[in-house]
This record gives C-alpha cells, sequence and structure tokens, in this order.
C-alpha cells in the first residue's frame, strides 16, 4: 500500500527564533519513499541538516519574526501489514542486553523509574516474564489513562500521568515506558505519523502520535497503550529516550505554533486516497 503523508505548521515568532526540528521520515525509512521529501519553508531560509545521537534526521534553522509556515508532502511505500504481536517473544537478562540499549533502562526527563518502581513491582511483578509482561503493562496504561486532547500539557511526566490519570498519546507513551524500564525492559520512545487507515473514523483524528518499542528476543517490537490494538502505517519521524529526544520543534526563543495540519491517507501510487475501511 501506499500513504500520502505532511503537514503544514505555522509559528509566529517575537525576533529571530534558532530551532531545531525533527520533521522528516526517520532514516530507516527513507528506502521507501516514493516521491522526494523535503522540508518547505514560506521564505528564504539557511537550513543545516544533521544526525542525533540516536540516528534522527534534524534541521537546524532560524525563523525570522513574524509568521513562518513549514510544509512538506510526500507519498512513502508501506506494508500494510499490522503491528506484530509476539507472544514468543522473551525477556533478556540484564547481562545479556547490547550495550547500546542499555540507555534505554536508565530514568530520563519524562520517565521517572526511581518514583515508579516499587508501583511497577506491586502491579506487574507477578506476571511472566517476556511478551505477556509487556502485554500487561500495555493494558494498565490502556485502562488507566482517559485519552483526550484537552489533557495535553508539555510538562506532564510519567509519575504525574499515573497520579493524574488523563493524558494524550505522549503520556501513554511516557507511562508505558517507565514501567517497562522499572521491569527491566528496555522500552524506547518513537513518534511519527499515524492515520485512522484500516480502522473506522476515529472522533479524535490521528495525525503525529507516540508509540513505543521494547526490546525482547534482541530485537524492537512496537507496542502502542493509547490504542492497544495493532495498527496500519506507522511512518516513523523520530525515536528516543522520551519526548525530549524527538519533539517535532525545539525553540530557543518566544514563539507560537499558531497553524497546524497534518496529513495521513492511504493512496495509490499516483498520490489518490483510497479507502481502507468499508
Amino acid at each position: 500500500m501506499h500513504i500520502r503523508a505532511g503537514f503544514d505548521l505555522t509559528y509566529d515568532c517575537a525576533g529571530p527564533t534558532p530551532m531545531l526540528l525533527q520533521l522528516s521520515v526517520h532514516p530507516s525509512r527513507v528506502h521507501d519513499l516514493r516521491t522526494p521529501h523535503h522540508l518547505a519553508f514560506s521564505c528564504p531560509l539557511a537550513v543545516t541538516e544533521y544526525q542525533d545521537g540516536f540516528d534522527n534526521t534534524c534541521h537546524r534553522v532560524t525563523l525570522p519574526p513574524g509568521r513562518s509556515t513549514i510544509s512538506t508532502r510526500f507519498v512513502i511505500a508501506d506494508t500494510g501489514e499490522a503491528d506484530l504481536v509476539a507472544p514468543w517473544a522473551q525477556q533478556l537478562p540484564l547481562e545479556a542486553l547490547p550495550h547500546d540499549v542499555l540507555v534505554f533502562l536508565l530514568a530520563s526527563r519524562y520517565c521517572e523509574t526511581d518514583r515508579l518502581g516499587d508501583v511497577a513491582w506491586s502491579l506487574f511483578g507477578g506476571t511472566p516474564l517476556g511478551w505477556a509482561r509487556v502485554q500487561a503493562i500495555v493494558d494498565f496504561v490502556h485502562t488507566h489513562l482517559t485519552f483526550g486532547y484537552i489533557h495535553a500539557r508539555n510538562t506532564r511526566t510519567a509519575w504525574e500521568g499515573y497520579q493524574e490519570r488523563i493524558g494524550v498519546c505522549r503520556d501513554f507513551a511516557h507511562l508505558t515506558i517507565a514501567f517497562c524500564r522499572c521491569m527491566n525492559i528496555p522500552a524506547r520512545y518513537c513518534t511519527g505519523y499515524l492515520g485512522d487507515i484500516g480502522v473506522p473514523l476515529d472522533p479524535n483524528p490521528m495525525d503525529f502520535s507516540a508509540w513505543v518499542e521494547v526490546f525482547l528476543d534482541g530485537r524492537w517490537y512496537t507496542v502502542d497503550a493509547r490504542h492497544n490494538h495493532p495498527r496500519i502505517g506507522r511512518i516513523l519521524m523520530a525515536r528516543g529516550r522520551d519526548a525530549v529526544d524527538c519533539a517535532i520543534s525545539t525553540a530557543f526563543g518566544a514563539n507560537l505554533l499558531t497553524g497546524f495540519s497534518v496529513v495521513t491517507d492511504a493512496c495509490d501510487e499516483a498520490g489518490n486516497p483510497v479507502a481502507t475501511y468499508a
């Protein structure tokens, strides 16, 4: 299958505002692109591209005072397969984990394993190791938090989400990650596109989304407590320890995001929309 995706983001800046942007398709998906993918700016800008420590594609820009819009549109090929469910996947002992995975066991800005450790062991200490334990965590987070865009708050941590029992997709991801790390399961934060492909129309339509990857049996598996159901058509943009490492924009100056529009639709090879759910 093919997916037509893209966005229009408008910022109002009080003065020249340096920004770091993570708005590109992740390098692991570049080979799937069927049309060129680049960022377009509403005014001429000097743009520098680099790869960060998590292999995400980033751009450095300085937006001018006033209003600026960043846009892209592209078509990408996708397998059309839903997230893999792997009940056979086993949890590796700590001493068998690769060195580069260990960072995803540590506490991070939004995932306070020190505050949630006792809670995690009381809830999940009796569950079987491996996929069954991960699924128990995902099931708990899915039912413990109530989703709503009105609940969005960019400072909410996993501990605060656990206490408040509300949030958006990033809060579901942070609490899942924190609980997994408490149980010695490496977990990392992912952000990207997730359209309503192969599912009924949602009153809260999807656009950019956050989900989780857990490390079992020597590989990474996708889990998503926001939906708790295998989904089709994820387009990865960035991975990291938590939302700090995967922010679509990090600004170093006063600004307002005044326009936000995301497109994520199934299409044919020419980019024409096609239905995926009857």
